[in-house]
């Protein structure tokens, strides 16, 4: 119960670091890279999360992040769009870290904002859930 409630935390404070660049009216070059660096770490951090909780409270050891995505699909974490979603977040993150180039940093910065809002909605999901 603890380590949960650390592992909220942590995600928490990750994903207020990628929110407050992400307010940066007209980002530059450098600001947009280090919204995708904050966005690799946060994306880390929740999925790892969701990872603990769904060991401790539905007793489901899953070692990957689509996986930890689909099991929390079919525990009601998320709903099916939201998983598809999560499932491209998962693609975007893999792309980021492995691979740079222009046209791949725009495209994954212009979807940051609504990975930042659906992690907020599965760290609050999962938040609501432990009580």
């Amino acid at each position: 119960m603890e380590r949960m409630k650390q592992r909220l935390k942590v995600s928490y404070r990750a994903l207020a670091t990628l929110d407050e660049v992400l307010a940066i009216p007209s980002p530059t070059r450098i600001e947009r890279d280090a919204s995708i660096q904050r966005f690799e770490y946060t994306f880390e951090t929740v999925w790892k999360t969701a990872k603990q909780y769904l060991l401790d409270y539905e007793g489901l050891d899953i070692g990957s992040p689509k996986g930890v995505i689909r099991s929390s699909l079919s525990v009601g974490l998320f709903d099916d769009v939201e998983a598809a979603l999560a499932l491209e977040m998962v693609d975007d993150r893999n792309l980021s870290v492995h691979t740079y180039n222009e046209a791949l940093a725009e495209m994954i910065f212009g979807r940051l904002f609504k990975y930042a809002v659906l992690m907020k909605k599965w760290l609050d999901e999962v938040n609501k859930r432990i009580g």
